[in-house]
């Protein structure tokens, strides 16, 4: 028996669906009764009539309703939902975890472990929610990198396989012939080399236009730590270390194709996936510009400022124990300052590539080896050595988890208890390491000094008062704010926004009918 959720209305996703409308890739799939197969809202294909159409959540529901994904719009590169980056319950810790591949490493059970609930329960959650159990996701993830891997590279199949967290070929095999009706074989095409670009691995991440990648550039630029980091013209590049692998990893806006060039170097493949979720939060390719844009603007104050930057996003990270410790030597000193302090660590602690790249040198030092190292000399002040190993031991001893997977109440909870981290410092972390849309400094000099210059009354009453109505997307409007600081006085003048909904247009709070599957 199908399970309905009514989350959004038929008609105006109908229409969606017919105009092709970029923005809203990935929020939903529709699916074609007649024909058996589920699209993207962007497929070139003809448009099917209204009464053969089917509109799922996520691409692991419509599966478990029995479609196949489609072979020309390719599900499997579109960008992700932005429902489970807001909220911050059971279900959407789950799929942040499905997604990072607790499934493929620790199974079912230990996904239940980590949420603290009985499997049982989750698959139910999961169910009534997404409209798949966590096997099934897991298994539409796998499917997914896998289809992504053979069409973007040249990786043998059986590498492909293991690398996308199948167990053998026969789990691969089978799976693939489920998700797109053919064999895997059948997809293979004159891919990269993946030996091309000395050694490196390509990859294309989609996201939903517009893209203000000007502004994110320059802003990894003016905080990237020496010998870890480094932006060159229109690239980004950085050392990365992942539970099995380390390397390198360069990303590049394609504006006119509205993706991110990946490129990879890693020492093995076994954290592939996890690197590209990582790379896809660094950039927040999954924000949704078009629902942000609809409550920010209604703001007099920020509505100029959304025209100006339509397409700006909130800055991730790739490691949160690293953009924590980040966050505490940026504490009352400039950005410049604090990249001059990260600078200092890397090189004391951190550990030499075997073959520097250019200015990357060095992989940022873990939370065990800055446990076991004298803090003294590199000219930190006490309190922040106080800071940094009330840090380490709350991530290696009382296991804090710095990343999206995390719990965010508990998880700022906890920060905010330790020596040396306040309410700015733990916002700054929930912001870009817990990937928290709503998280807030409301006591930032930065925003103090933004709305003075729009001669708004920057007390932290008024503040915190005004911020209410940026719900549930207060880091962006934050964002927006750090970013006029930059801005001629002529692009900042306050007024009334005049907000016209095309027919397209798909409203966030509308009520439409989507099918969860069964």
């Amino acid at each position: 028996m199908e399970t309905r959720h009514l989350i959004s209305d038929f008609d105006l996703c109908y229409r969606a669906i017919c105009s092709r409308d970029a923005r809203f890739d990935g929020q939903f799939f529709t699916a074609v009764t007649t024909t058996g197969i589920y699209c993207r809202p962007i497929c070139p294909a003809r448009t099917p009539f209204a009464e053969h159409v089917r509109f799922y959540s996520c691409a692991a529901a419509a599966e478990a309703a029995g479609f196949r994904a489609c072979r020309r719009c390719h599900p499997e590169v579109s960008p992700g939902s932005p429902e489970w980056n807001v909220r911050a319950g059971l279900v959407a810790r789950a799929l942040r975890l499905i997604a990072d591949g607790i499934v493929d490493s620790e199974g079912v059970s230990g996904l239940a472990t980590r949420l603290a609930v009985s499997e049982r329960h989750l698959h139910r959650e999961l169910v009534a929610e997404v409209g798949a159990g966590p096997l099934a996701i897991a298994r539409s993830r796998r499917t997914q990198t896998a289809r992504l891997l053979i069409d973007q590279t040249q990786l043998s199949l059986t590498t492909i396989a293991f690398t996308a967290g199948f167990s053998s070929i026969r789990q691969f095999n089978v799976s693939m012939q489920a998700a797109f009706g053919c064999p895997p074989s059948n997809f293979r095409r004159n891919g990269q080399s993946e030996q091309q670009g000395e050694g490196k691995l390509h990859l294309r991440l989609q996201y939903r236009p517009p893209f203000d990648s000007d502004h994110l550039l320059s802003y990894f630029a003016k905080r990237a730590i020496p010998g870890v980091e480094e932006v060159a013209g229109n690239l980004y590049r950085r050392t990365v270390t992942l539970p099995h692998s380390h390397g390198i990893i360069e990303m590049e806006p394609l504006k006119q194709a509205n993706a991110i060039q990946l490129r990879l170097q890693l020492t093995n493949l076994d954290d592939l996936n996890l690197v590209v979720q990582r790379a896809r939060q660094l950039f927040d390719l999954d924000a949704v510009p078009g629902a942000i844009k609809e409550v920010l603007a209604r703001d007099p104050l920020l509505a100029p400022l959304i025209t100006t930057r339509p397409g700006l996003r909130v800055p991730g990270a790739v490691n949160g124990f690293e953009l924590a410790v980040r966050a505490i030597l940026g504490q009352q000193v400039s950005v410049a300052g604090a990249r001059t302090l990260a600078g200092r660590l890397v090189t004391a602690l951190g550990t030499p590539l075997e073959q520097p790249q250019g200015s990357l040198t060095h992989l940022f030092p873990p939370p065990e080896v800055i446990a076991q190292a004298n803090l003294q000399g590199l000219g930190l002040t006490t309190g922040r050595i106080k800071a940094l190993q009330a840090l380490v031991h709350a991530v290696t001893e009382e296991g804090l988890i710095l990343d999206r997977t995390a719990d965010r109440e508990q998880t700022t909870t906890h920060l905010q208890q330790l020596p040396g981290i306040g309410p700015w410092t733990t916002s700054y972390i929930a912001m870009r390491a817990l990937g928290d849309p709503n998280a807030f400094p409301a006591a930032d000099l930065g925003l103090r000094r933004a709305l003075e210059k729009h001669e708004i009354p920057a007390d932290l009453k008024n503040i915190e008062k005004r911020a209410e109505a940026w719900r549930p997307w207060r880091a962006y409007a934050t964002h927006h704010l750090w970013a006029s600081l930059a801005q001629p006085e002529s692009q900042l003048k306050p007024s009334i926004p005049t907000i016209t909904v095309p027919p397209s247009a798909i409203p966030q709070e509308r009520v439409i009918e989507v099918i969860n599957g069964r």
